[in-house]
């Protein structure tokens, strides 16, 4: 089932924030965005940093964020097949929010019962 679009035309005080986190939601979509901050990777170097998430919610979260505009695919013509994801420009400019979540996050981890400081990724 598609994603419900947001309206441009039917706007309503606070319809900014409900677009952007339209953007982002979803369970793995602000985590997928993260790991591409440094760079391009491939869907399974993805795979690996985002280890609970099937292949198959991966691919429909990565494709929707590609139709937003929010991830570039760039697809190799070869054998065996090779693809890679990146930020795209409108991408990038999400890197402060995410950074901003990620700190918040760490100031409150304690709230969730993980230990203060774990990052998965191994940078900070």
């Amino acid at each position: 089932m598609a994603k419900a679009r947001h309206s441009r035309f039917d706007c309503t005080p606070g319809c900014s924030v409900e677009a952007a986190i339209g953007l982002i939601d979803g369970k793995w979509k602000s985590i997928i965005l993260w790991h591409l901050l440094p760079g391009t990777l491939r869907f399974n170097e993805i795979r690996r940093h985002v280890e609970n998430c099937t292949p198959r919610m991966l691919t429909n979260q990565l494709r929707e964020m590609e139709e937003d505009g929010l991830v570039t695919r760039k697809v190799y013509a070869q054998v065996p097949p090779k693809v890679e994801y990146s930020l795209s420009h409108l991408g990038r400019t999400m890197e402060p929010i995410l950074r901003a979540l990620k700190d918040w996050g760490d100031a409150n981890i304690g709230l969730y019962g993980k230990p203060a400081g774990h990052d998965p990724r191994g940078a900070g």
